[in-house]
């Protein structure tokens, strides 16, 4: 492509013959690198973005590690103290944390076995909760358990997710390492692409849910992986597969990790926050939002209408 378009400049024009010498390579290479600064900065871009979710991945870890810690010094601290001095805190390493945890979801498993089996008819609604679901999850039987990342583990390729995301790892198959010239990857809202120039496609199909075009980006690590990252449209679903053509997951068994409201949007945390409230409020025998609001209309009705009789009247 190169030659042709500097045969069709020496042919057709005077850029190379009616310029100083030296003039013409220099322009080529000014404009060589402002597109080489441009890739550049893409590719520091994409490994920028990369860093920010293994960052995140890892504080995540930490957070969690961080509860199990706490936990087991909450439960491990003696409850008895002088009167001069709270309780004393005993520094415990990672794995004792880890082995406290376990040991206290063996005895709650524990308790929770009953001795025998009783014949009362809670039990036989019990069962009969217990076929309903077996009936409900017919549907999902011979579907994929998804693995560590909420994805698949494929012959040709693995991919995980988060309800924003997807990460695909495609293996490129080479003993010797690639260049990105070597590779094609194509977006579309409903399909994707990956393949080795001159080669089979490795992936050519339709994908379940839309994604964001403008957002999808790929990357070739250490020449011989191709790692590729899809926006979704929907941030409020777990796909059950990567492309049509995949054996589905069963996408009751992904494991989310947990978020922080303030990671969360302006409408998505207002309903958690309600959520919460109102499951507190059951807790505690009091009224909810909702029945707090039509409790505070009905008493404003009740106001405005002292002529009325509301002593035998009944509220739901």
């Amino acid at each position: 492509m190169l030659k042709t378009f500097f045969g069709f400049l020496s042919r057709k024009t005077d850029f190379f013959h009616g310029a100083e010498p030296g003039v013409p390579r220099k322009l080529i290479l000014k404009t060589l690198k402002e597109f080489e600064d441009k890739a550049d900065e893409k590719r520091a871009e994409a490994q920028k973005e990369k860093e920010e979710r293994e960052r995140k991945h890892r504080e995540q870890k930490e957070r969690e590690k961080l509860r199990e810690q706490e936990a087991f010094k909450k439960n491990a601290a003696p409850t008895t103290a002088s009167n001069n001095s709270g309780p004393e805190i005993e520094e415990v390493t990672e794995e004792e944390a880890q082995q406290f945890l376990e040991q206290q979801k063996e005895k709650e498993t524990t308790k929770q076995e009953p001795d025998m089996q009783v014949d009362t008819p809670e039990a036989k609604d019990d069962e009969k909760k217990d076929d309903d679901e077996e009936e409900e999850d017919e549907k999902d039987k011979g579907k994929m358990k998804p693995n560590v990342g909420n994805g698949a583990d494929l012959d040709k390729y693995h991919w995980t997710q988060t309800l924003s995301e997807i990460d695909l790892f495609v293996p490129t198959g080479m003993e010797t390492a690639l260049k990105s010239r070597d590779i094609v990857v194509q977006f579309q809202k409903k399909h994707l692409k990956v393949a080795l120039k001159n080669q089979p496609p490795i992936i050519d199909e339709e994908v379940p849910k839309e994604v964001k075009v403008e957002d999808c980006y790929w990357t070739l690590e250490d020449g011989r992986t191709i790692h590729i990252f899809l926006e979704k449209v929907n941030k409020m679903e777990w796909w059950d597969r990567l492309v049509l053509t995949d054996p589905e997951i069963n996408t009751k068994k992904v494991q989310p990790e947990n978020s922080k409201l303030g990671d969360l949007d302006g409408e998505t945390r207002s309903m958690v926050e309600k959520m919460m409230y109102d499951q507190k409020q059951k807790e505690m025998g009091k009224p909810t939002s909702e029945e707090a609001k039509k409790q505070e209309m009905m008493e404003k009705f009740m106001k405005q209408h002292p002529e009325m009789d509301f002593s035998k009247a009944k509220f739901s």
